[in-house]
């Protein structure tokens, strides 16, 4: 008998201790992420937006052809502190993300990147030498001039590993690292009741989706993106039948993606009788990249 009530008693202790996690998880809600949010878009705009700026506009004097460009050390720096706030952002998950499945999405994303970094590097590289960026890799003229044209193939393959794969093992690492996070962030309603969204996050949230932006149409990774944001809009669904709501962080991701969605419509919308873009961009999906744009009219 006395063995049965010091189980029970154990039992009642055990019982109160799991109850008071449970109240303190499902009571607590994660604050707005500023510094990371704040630093993942600092050095998006800087080193990312700013990389092919510094690598096209710095005289060439400071950077010679055969030596590295100020933008290739931009992507650098990009490619470790954009890794590290990921890694950030996923720990403080309110769901936890197994370590292997982070490794994994980490390994991936440097090695798109790096992959990225030494095409991007030559393609810019190249422009010095009349390399122009608003047409094919076989339309440009000094590819057609170009001795033997089997070299052409070369460029060819650089440009898919620049334009193409790098970006793929870069951007569906970087965004399914975001949803993953994501679909973590779904708390119960009275969360959502505290998820105030002040003006400075608003103000934080506009200049990050100007950047999506800026990355879905210069990455030409839409397939990639709009994947992700109907993800996020199929949880949202499946979750506020559970009364659960993304936490302020989670509004935050939505609302910049949102916004981005916006933005493409506009840019696609501009661009949508351009028959220079036309010809570079003839698939079904059209989404015109910036800089090709600016070249064009540049070189004009």
């Amino acid at each position: 008998m006395e063995t049965r009530r010091r189980r029970e008693v154990n039992g009642d202790k055990q019982n109160k201790q799991v109850g008071r996690y449970k109240s303190k998880v499902s009571t607590t809600s994660p604050g707005f992420h500023y510094d990371i949010w704040l630093l993942l878009a600092l050095e998006n705009w800087i080193f990312d937006f700013g990389r092919p700026i510094a690598a096209t506009f710095v005289p060439l004097e400071w950077s010679p052809l055969n030596r590295m460009s100020i933008g290739d050390y931009f992507h650098m720096a990009y490619n470790v502190i954009t890794p590290f706030c990921l890694l950030k952002l996923i720990e403080r998950s309110p769901r936890k993300i197994p370590s292997t499945i982070t490794y994994i999405i980490v390994i991936f994303f440097v090695m798109g990147a790096s992959i990225h970094l030494v095409g991007d590097s030559i393609g810019h590289r190249l422009a010095f030498a009349g390399y122009q960026h608003h047409l094919s890799v076989r339309d440009n003229p000094i590819m057609i001039n170009l001795k033997p044209q089997e070299l052409v193939d070369s460029f060819e393959l650089l440009y898919s590993y620049d334009e193409v794969i790098g970006h793929l093992m870069w951007y569906i690492p970087f965004f399914l690292s975001l949803l993953l996070y994501f679909l973590g962030s779904f708390q119960i309603k009275s969360f959502s009741e505290k998820s105030r969204i002040s003006p400075s996050i608003y103000l934080l949230l506009i200049i990050s989706a100007v950047y999506y932006w800026y990355l879905v149409t210069e990455g030409q990774i839409f397939v990639v993106y709009i994947f992700t944001y109907f993800a996020m809009l199929l949880s949202i669904v499946y979750h506020y039948n559970q009364g659960k709501y993304p936490d302020i962080n989670g509004l935050f991701l939505f609302y910049t993606f949102t916004l981005t969605n916006i933005l493409i419509v506009v840019w696609v919308g501009a661009l949508w009788n351009n028959d220079v873009m036309r010809k570079k961009y003839p698939g079904i999906i059209y989404i015109p990249e910036p800089w090709s744009l600016y070249f064009y009219y540049y070189s004009e």
